[in-house]
């Protein structure tokens, strides 16, 4: 059986809600697929994250779909690399690689989430915040020790009712279109391992 962690944030500044972690649990609820999930929310906080997923990863699963929120974005984004670099522009761990580049079929879950009408794209920049530091440590990770779990990243449009909240109105996506691409791109991920 295929083994997935699937990982959100919690909320963060002025946001009450996480888009990433509203569809996991709307995820958790219907899906009834093969593979084998386990979630995880981590904290709005470099160190602590690191040191969940680290530890998270020793798992040695097959994949490792992370999620996060984006404001202000109108789709999914498949984001492809991961970059050495904090914010602050110093790197996130001295010595190692400047990036990695996921190595799984993202055109493909692209593909499948267009004609499904679930509006993504393939992004080639996390930024430099949290959610580009968990795609760069999750790669980082495996690869040192040498583990077999392949990861990705996507960003996830706020909810509704989050935009509806906020008094510039952003783009959003509902939770239940959210977590159908989740699991939409789980069901890719499979199709190269059966």
């Amino acid at each position: 059986m295929t083994r997935i962690l699937i990982t959100a944030f919690e909320p963060y500044d002025r946001w009450p809600a996480n888009s990433s972690w509203l569809a996991l649990t709307d995820l958790t609820r219907w899906y009834d697929g093969d593979a084998e999930i386990i979630t995880r929310r981590y904290p709005v906080d470099l160190s602590r994250m690191s040191e969940n997923l680290r530890k998270d990863l020793q798992a040695n699963f097959d994949f490792a779909i992370h999620l996060g929120q984006s404001p202000g974005t109108t789709l999914i984004k498949l984001e492809s690399v991961g970059l050495n670099v904090r914010s602050n522009g110093s790197p996130l761990i001295d010595n190692a690689p400047e990036a990695y580049r996921s190595k799984l079929p993202l055109d493909r879950c692209h593909r499948a989430l267009i004609a499904a009408g679930i509006p993504s794209q393939v992004s080639h920049h996390a930024g430099t915040y949290l959610c580009n530091a968990a795609l760069y440590l999750s790669q980082h990770y495996c690869q040192s020790y040498g583990l077999r779990t392949q990861s990705l990243f996507l960003h996830i449009p706020l909810a509704p009712a989050q935009a509806a909240a906020d008094k510039g109105t952003p783009a959003s996506m509902s939770t239940p279109m959210a977590s159908a691409a989740v699991a939409m791109v789980i069901q890719q991920l499979r199709a190269d391992t059966t």
